[in-house]
């Protein structure tokens, strides 16, 4: 048996050293209070596992792009005077 890689014997140690350190008392209040942090503590893993789960395995919404312009972009005035053809012809004058 191993419980966050702590074997029986070390858990028997353990277990006297806090028999001796708090005394016989305090210990089983101690071990309520441990089992309970212990406890939620793997609740609340386990409901972070599950979002985590729950979001990857989702399929994403479409996203909408805005719609693009593809005729009639506006230009800037200085290019807008005339056709191609006369402004080519005014820049060899």
């Amino acid at each position: 048996m191993s419980v966050f890689g702590v074997g029986l014997p070390e858990m028997a140690v353990i277990a006297v050293v806090g028999l001796l350190v708090f005394g016989p008392r305090k210990l089983p209040e101690l071990g309520r209070t441990l089992g309970k942090t212990l406890k939620a503590f793997q609740s609340a893993s386990q409901e972070f596992s599950n979002a985590v789960m729950t979001e990857t395995n989702a399929p994403e919404a479409p996203v909408s792009t805005p719609p693009q312009i593809t005729s009639g972009a506006v230009s800037s005035p200085a290019e807008s005077t005339g056709t191609p053809e006369q402004r080519s012809t005014e820049d060899k004058d």
